[in-house]
């Protein structure tokens, strides 16, 4: 089934100029689409900020295949459609006995959209989404069914791997047996703290996210701790900061927020917004940085010098930490990292500006960009941040010569 009008990216930031888009039901209707001919590239559930999964070719979505779940005991593992969303896969695997390690912000992306850009939630001994990835199927240049598995040569480079090589149908996740995580907000956390003892903060939970819509003030608005428990209770006073009641982002609506102060199974908990409510704040452009875990300190306050530069557009920035990995593409290859996160109002020009003093205050720190979100390197930059592009570049030419998932997004970042 195509259309003529691909519409735009979640958020309605970015309008595809993509002519056609393909909404496949079957792997096999994918194959055909790519034996065709021409560009071809892979659209997830549209949460990226860019026009890197755009292409002058058509779009293609696995969004519509039976996602056709099937956790395996035996092997710690569960194998999924690769356009199926996390907050549909997640109660699936719970019921099983099993559990991801971890869950983005949204529980409503896609889980080849997600893994393929990067994308990840927090704690400090947390990899992003795709560490998770043992198993990827994919549909290659010549419109055969190709499965790479971790381990074989060039495997990590697929993993986050931006729809670069193949349209991937299909994942073979690692799991974990099933836990509970209490979700507390505290308010009140010093700047100092932070600064002066971010292995305290971060280390205060499984996964830990401050909240700050101005990087001012005597510290970041909320602290989202999310513990692994084993008894219903927290701690009212965390490192000085006090535990609050239900507490909002963006002032969203309660039923919008995942449920707080309370004992949850890890998929209701982990991520800040509910699978059955609008996330986030709607009509938003994003922007996010990872540097080393090591020069967090220095690098929050380069931000913070700069921050009455972009006061006017930022809507909420979030600081996340990640635990370093061996993806050639991730952000956090290895090295241990604090995320950046800015969420901007629906203003291009003044977000462009913004980003620009961002990306200079970030520059001593060999910060690396979120693939999904707005950023303005360019090949010598990504170059210059990114250890192994170069050789994530060489795997996609041999396994794709003819550029047929090649874009123009990647292009410009050197990646094709």
């Amino acid at each position: 089934m195509s259309s003529p009008d691909v519409g735009t990216t979640w958020s309605g930031t970015h309008r595809f100029a993509a002519p056609r888009l393909v909404e496949a039901r079957t792997v096999e209707e994918v194959q055909e689409l790519v034996r065709a001919g021409g560009p071809v590239r892979a659209l997830g559930t549209r949460h990226s900020f860019t026009d890197l999964a755009d292409t002058e070719g058509t779009l293609v979505t696995v969004t519509g295949i039976d996602p056709d779940i099937r956790v395996d005991a035996e092997a710690g593992t569960v194998s999924v459609g690769a356009g199926a969303r996390y907050g549909a896969v997640a109660p699936v695997v719970h019921a099983a006995g099993f559990a991801l390690h971890n869950m983005g912000s949204l529980p409503h992306i896609s889980i080849g959209g997600a893994t393929a850009t990067g994308t990840h939630g927090s704690g400090d001994r947390n990899g992003g989404l795709a560490t998770a990835v043992r198993e990827i199927e994919y549909v290659d240049a010549r419109g055969e069914l190709v499965t790479a598995r971790r381990g074989e040569p060039d495997f990590d480079a697929l993993p986050v791997g931006l729809g670069a090589f193949g349209v991937v149908v299909r994942l073979t996740l690692d799991v974990q047996p099933t836990y509970a995580i209490r979700q507390d907000v505290y308010g009140g956390l010093p700047w100092g703290t932070v600064l002066g003892g971010l292995d305290a903060v971060t280390g205060g939970g499984y996964s830990v996210s401050l909240f700050t819509p101005d990087w001012a003030g005597d510290g970041p608005a909320l602290a989202f701790v999310k513990r692994r428990l084993d008894v219903d209770a927290a701690p009212e006073e965390w490192l000085g900061a006090r535990r609050l009641p239900q507490a909002t982002i963006f002032d969203a609506p309660d039923s919008n927020v995942t449920e707080q102060g309370r004992l949850a199974p890890w998929f209701e908990a982990l991520p800040h917004f509910r699978v059955d409510s609008t996330p986030s704040a709607g009509a938003e452009i994003q922007s996010e940085w990872f540097v080393a875990r090591v020069d967090a300190p220095a690098a929050i306050e380069a931000v913070q010098r700069v921050a009455g530069r972009f006061a006017g557009v930022l809507l909420m920035s979030e600081i996340r930490t990640v635990a370093a990995d061996g993806l050639w593409l991730s952000e956090a290859y290895e090295r241990d990292s604090v995320a950046l996160h800015f969420t901007w109002a629906d203003d291009a020009e003044a977000v462009s500006r913004a980003v620009d003093v961002v990306e200079e205050a970030l520059a001593p720190f060999a910060a690396r960009p979120h693939w999904g979100k707005v950023h303005h390197l360019d090949a010598t930059g990504i170059a210059a941040v990114v250890p192994r592009a170069a050789d994530a570049r060489a795997v996609f030419e041999r396994l794709d010569p003819a550029a047929v998932f090649a874009g123009p997004h990647l292009q410009r970042l050197g990646l094709r």
